[in-house]
């Protein structure tokens, strides 16, 4: 009894003895009825049964074959014909094991409005009411400097009226801004004919067909003109629109302006991709330009890929050139256009400009990728970190802590939060030290550090990886002790960092480190200190100054607590409070209290 794998190849052969020996497409299916492959051939019948009379050296070969159970085909007239609907077919199913052909977006038109006075404009929609499309252009930034230039050029209109002869008779429309500050003649009150409107469209389209030269030699003669006629002006803005086209003619033109209508193509491949450079060239000067990247599937070759390409490109960017240019004789023959490999002169030029301009996209893929793959900053900063200060942990989460007083008044600690090298300023805490009385620094380290962490305890939270104290030994064993205390002193490292010399003390080492002044190591660090310091001194400057107030309010005989704080709140200090009169006082703690903050104030 035959097995299924047999049964499967005998139904195969048996449909590949009746296949045409004609030009056409080929698909295979898979067990689940899905197009797993779209292939082209000139005999359909030779180039299906290839994959079947012999083993296929290509691994994927292989597999694709153990997978195909139906095959379908499709009759064409001729291999271009096929070419075009295996684009087509891979394009619409997107099949496994063919090359990666994208159906981009629409690219970008520049249209002339079929309208009296017409627009000219930027579109991705063709809407066939005779107006004329000219590109599609490959570059939207090209577009938009086309679009640019003919508005240096020519007055335009950019409104939207429909101006018949009827509707500008019967003044339905108002001259707008555009007319006022120069850039339109104002034909929607009649202030500008169509036949002169019409010379400026005429031009643009000679520009957007290539023929830049003809339109600047008429221009040139027309300032000759002028000039000859001492309108000396109006020769000056004609000289100014020349200057412009020079300008864009002086980046467009290649080579030799005899060659007209020419598509140039060049492709260099790799293990997984090809990349395939495409040129229109119009009247010596490239119009269009455009790199397009393949992934391969079955390890096709670029004699395989450069005429897919050319079909898929010249069909994309409605390409109607008679000639293309080509590094190498595809097998493929095309009906409405004719290859040709130059060896020297202009057009070998122009095929080594393309193979330069797809060498270097491909080189910018290259580094992109590389790119991707490199390690991101801030990682890279806390391995470096790490090495640094020789933690056993990478430093994603570091908290550092500085303590504020003056002469033991108003003491209070700042405790700064960085996440992957960075500020995370809501993580940020301040403390009011409350168990130590005068100025005892280490006191008040040993008692911010130990609320901190058996808070973080208590609630569950993430312990940081680093703990940075601003100060020398003395702080940082007063860190260590309340580290200790909580049995984290194994769990967290900890560091001092002692101002003057930027020296890193380590708990029970004498000898400190010294890190390179310009390492990232040390910026961070210094960084980390820095803002802890700020956010401590913004906090004691409050402190003091809140309390200032407090007390001076805290003098006047009969005001409580209570109506201090209204106070405040309502004229924000004691100046404020000392300035107010004597209604506005009375309306927030009443008359009586009123009288004595306004003769307290007036005392001598």
């Amino acid at each position: 009894m035959a097995s299924k794998e047999e049964n499967r190849l005998n139904y195969l052969k048996q449909f590949i003895r009746v296949l045409p020996d004609s030009p056409g497409v080929y698909q295979y299916y898979d067990e689940t009825g899905k197009i797993i492959y779209v292939g082209k051939a000139k005999n359909l019948k030779k180039r299906v049964s290839s994959y079947f009379t012999k083993e296929p050296e290509n691994a994927k070969t292989r597999i694709l074959v153990r997978k195909i159970q139906e095959i379908k085909h499709i009759v064409v007239s001729s291999e271009q014909d096929a070419l075009l609907l295996e684009n087509n077919l891979i394009k619409k199913y997107q099949p496994r094991y063919n090359v990666l052909l994208k159906d981009d977006k629409s690219f970008p038109w520049i249209v002339v409005k079929n309208e009296p006075f017409p627009r000219v404009f930027s579109t991705r929609q063709i809407i066939k009411d005779g107006s004329d499309y000219f590109g599609p252009y490959t570059s939207g930034l090209m577009v938009k400097t086309l679009i640019d230039l003919f508005r240096h050029l020519y007055p335009l209109r950019t409104c939207r009226h429909s101006l018949t002869d009827e509707n500008i008779s019967k003044n339905k429309f108002k001259v707008c801004l555009e007319y006022h500050i120069g850039n339109c003649k104002g034909p929607c009150e009649g202030l500008q004919s169509e036949v002169e409107y019409r010379g400026y469209i005429d031009e643009i389209k000679n520009i957007l067909k290539g023929n830049i030269t003809s339109v600047m030699k008429y221009m040139k003669e027309n300032m000759l003109k002028l000039a000859s006629e001492y309108k000396f002006e109006e020769a000056e803005e004609i000289k100014k629109k020349l200057s412009i086209l020079e300008g864009y003619k002086s980046k467009s033109t290649i080579v030799n302006p005899k060659i007209n209508n020419v598509d140039v193509f060049s492709i260099i491949d790799d293990e997984k991709y090809a990349f395939v450079n495409f040129l229109k060239v119009v009247n010596g000067a490239i119009i269009q330009a455009h790199t397009i990247e393949y992934k391969k599937k079955m390890d096709e070759d670029v004699h395989t890929l450069l005429p897919m390409a050319i079909a898929d490109i010249r069909e994309r960017l409605h390409s109607n050139s008679r000639e293309v240019i080509v590094p190498f004789e595809p097998d493929v023959e095309f009906e409405d256009f004719r290859f040709l490999v130059p060896k020297i002169g202009d057009k070998k030029k122009l095929l080594e400009l393309s193979e330069r301009n797809v060498k270097y996209y491909r080189l910018e893929k290259l580094k992109q990728l590389a790119n991707q793959t490199k390690v991101p900053k801030e990682v890279r900063l806390l391995e470096t970190t790490k090495k640094d200060l020789r933690l056993n942990k990478l430093p994603v989460h570091i908290e550092c802590f500085d303590n504020s007083n003056i002469q033991g008044h108003y003491p209070v600690a700042a405790c700064v939060v960085f996440k992957n090298g960075k500020p995370s300023k809501k993580d940020y805490r301040h403390f009011n030290i409350k168990t130590v009385v005068g100025p005892d620094d280490y006191a008040s380290m040993e008692e911010v550090v130990y609320r901190r962490y058996s808070r973080l305890l208590n609630e569950g939270e993430s312990l940081p990886q680093l703990v940075v104290i601003d100060g020398g030994k003395g702080q940082l064993g007063s860190a260590v002790k309340a580290l200790r205390d909580l049995n984290l002193d194994d769990r967290i490292a900890i560091i001092g960092i002692a101002k003057r010399l930027e020296e890193i003390f380590y708990p029970g080492d004498p000898v400190p480190l010294y890190l390179d002044k310009n390492s990232e190591s040390l910026k961070l660090i210094q960084h980390l200190r820095n803002e802890a310091h700020r956010f401590g001194i913004t906090f004691h400057r409050n402190k003091r100054s809140g309390d200032f107030l407090k007390s001076q309010l805290e003098e006047i005989p009969g005001i409580g607590p209570g109506s201090i704080q209204k106070l405040l709140a309502k004229f924000g200090s004691a100046t404020g409070v000392r300035e107010a009169s004597f209604k506005a006082l009375a309306e927030v703690v009443g008359e009586s209290r009123a009288i004595k903050i306004v003769g307290y104030f007036k005392k001598p």
